[in-house]
């Protein structure tokens, strides 16, 4: 997608200043290199002069670098990403793998973008809502800002390669930048917007914020939706007869038909304003037409659910269109039974997390195989509609069918991928019994090589590191072909399926979710990976879950201030 002309105006003048955001970058980090030189050993006190030299000598071709990284992402972000990627064949004639020194490059490139949020997180949050409004999103529905942490930590990474020394000095150069570029990126995201406030830019506001789920947040998990006086919505709406049931909503069910056409309308188009107004229009129309007082609440109950998944950011605008006409099933299943809002394992709420997961393991929008699966997967949820769903069987035929899919695209990858695997099983025969290349961080600064470091610390850290190798271990053993995954590679984060593990177990080779294209990677690649949180398996989230929390969340009485 081509950028605004107000964007591309945004872009050119942050280019224009990133010469010297580099040349700022190189001459702190040789300070930060010099200060911390008198407390090192003789042979890092080497390494830190050699480093010193490479950077005085060759500081112009750096910056050069910096720059030219930028451009060519940016030109793959908004142009061309065919012909402006320069991606290689899925699996070049001299099957090159990552091993640990690609593996090595990835950890400093991930803890740079991590520094690089952390210390920039208020800037970032402000000029996303900036550039937002350049590109014309005032809801703020995507980033729009073209420097995001990762395009920043890949030009800082170009430029580094272009230094012209062993791959471990350019790790401990990265790794000596990472303060001062992510405090000069803070700065200089400061600046982008002071300079588009002057300018008289209007920023764009938050439709809607979101919380984000992982690791990083504990979500205290119980075995029921909802407890206290939410509860009472379940107990007070009690199971009817279907005859009855059928009987006393006929304007009810027929308010659900009318909505799930149009929103079959949309399906392709994924207009997210016109169904939100579908959906509104639907829940006044079921709220006048229930008969109970109970059920209205159970339909506003199961609306603001729904409201939560859908105003989920991380669910692509054709996905979101899948989910939104699970609603009336749904609703019809509760409304007949309860008990479907008694646990997150019930097959209704299954399909939808299944339905959700085919977005992250799929193409992006646009590609054909991304609109054959979400044309299959709207054919599955039109039998939910029309046959009006009485009890969880439907959805447990749905749910098969949709594994039974998944499966079938497996094997027709293997089936593809079978000569790679043939090739590699050779390679890895040939390996086998080979003593591993030394560790890549040789005369790279590392805290295990520090003079300063007290003998019981080294010890502490030798036993960290043989415990978390023993639990990589495990759970790379645990791990079976078909599995999806989160993988940290390149200087980003990418969904991969596991095609194949030798019988060796030193190689595995994974598919990339949105592409043709495979990585081919060893095993003590993975175990580092694993080791640093950059490799993690790739589940279904329970979406109504996620949901339930939040609207607990807003139920919540505020907390009593204190001296009250």
């Amino acid at each position: 997608m081509k950028p605004t002309a107000a964007l591309q105006r945004f872009i050119d003048d942050e280019l224009a200043r990133a010469l010297l955001l580099a040349e700022q970058t190189f001459e702190a980090c040789g300070e930060a290199l010099m200060r911390n030189a008198a407390a090192l050993s003789a042979r890092d006190r080497t390494v830190v002069a050699d480093l010193q030299r490479g950077l005085n000598r060759h500081r112009s071709a750096l910056g050069t670098a910096f720059v030219q990284s930028l451009r060519q992402q940016l030109a793959q972000q908004f142009g061309d990403a065919q012909s402006t990627s320069g991606e290689l064949p899925s699996m070049p004639a001299a099957l090159s793998l990552v091993d640990e020194t690609e593996v090595e490059v990835d950890v400093e490139m991930s803890r740079l973008i991590e520094a690089i949020r952390s210390e920039a997180e208020t800037e970032l949050r402000e000029l996303v809502t900036y550039t937002a409004a350049l590109a014309g999103d005032m809801d703020v529905a995507h980033d729009d800002n073209p420097f995001r942490p990762e395009t920043m930590a890949r030009a800082l990474w170009d430029a580094v390669e272009a230094l012209p020394m062993a791959r471990s000095y350019q790790v401990a150069l990265v790794r000596a930048a990472v303060m001062p570029y992510a405090q000069l990126l803070r700065k200089a995201y400061a600046g982008a917007c002071a300079r588009l406030d002057d300018s008289g830019v209007e920023p764009a506001v938050f439709r809607t914020i979101i919380l984000p789920g992982g690791a990083r947040r504990a979500h205290h998990q119980t075995d029921q939706f909802f407890d206290g006086q939410v509860n009472r919505v379940e107990a007070a709406a009690p199971a009817m007869p279907a005859a009855a049931l059928a009987s006393s909503r006929p304007a009810m069910e027929q308010a659900l038909q009318h909505a799930d056409e149009l929103m079959r309308g949309l399906r392709h188009a994924g207009d997210r304003y016109e169904r939100d107004r579908l959906r509104f229009t639907q829940l006044q129309v079921l709220a006048a037409s229930a008969g109970s007082g109970p059920d209205r609440e159970l339909i506003e109950l199961l609306s603001r659910l729904f409201d939560h998944v859908l105003g989920d950011r991380r669910l692509m605008p054709d996905i979101q269109a899948v989910v939104a006409r699970l609603q009336a099933p749904a609703l019809r299943l509760a409304l007949r039974n309860p008990a479907t809002l008694d646990d997150y394992a019930h097959p209704v709420w299954q399909l939808m997390d299944r339905l959700a997961l085919q977005g992250e393991t799929h193409p992006l929008p646009g590609q054909t195989e991304r609109d054959r699966v979400v044309q299959f997967m709207h054919g599955l949820i039109d039998p939910l509609v029309q046959e009006q769903a009485r009890d969880a069987d439907p959805f447990r035929w749905a749910l098969e069918r949709l594994q039974a899919y998944e499966q079938h695209r497996l094997v027709r990858r293997l089936e593809e991928a079978e000569p790679e695997m043939r090739r590699l099983q050779a390679l890895e025969m040939r390996v086998a019994g080979a003593a591993f290349a030394a560790s890549t961080t040789t005369g790279a600064l590392d805290i295990g090589q520090l003079a300063t470091v007290p003998g019981e610390l080294l010890d502490q850290l030798q036993h960290d590191g043989l415990a978390a190798a023993r639990d990589a271990g495990r759970w790379l053993n645990a791990r079976q072909v078909g599995d999806w995954l989160r993988m940290f590679t390149q200087g980003g984060r990418v969904n991969v399926q596991l095609m194949w593990t030798g019988d060796q177990g030193d190689i595995s080779l994974f598919a990339d979710a949105g592409g043709t294209r495979t990585w081919a990677v060893r095993r003590r690649a993975l175990e580092r990976l694993h080791a640093e949180q950059l490799l993690s398996l790739l589940e279904p989230r329970s979406l109504i879950r996620e949901a339930a929390q939040r609207v607990l969340h807003k139920l919540a009485p505020a907390a009593p201030r204190r001296g009250a």
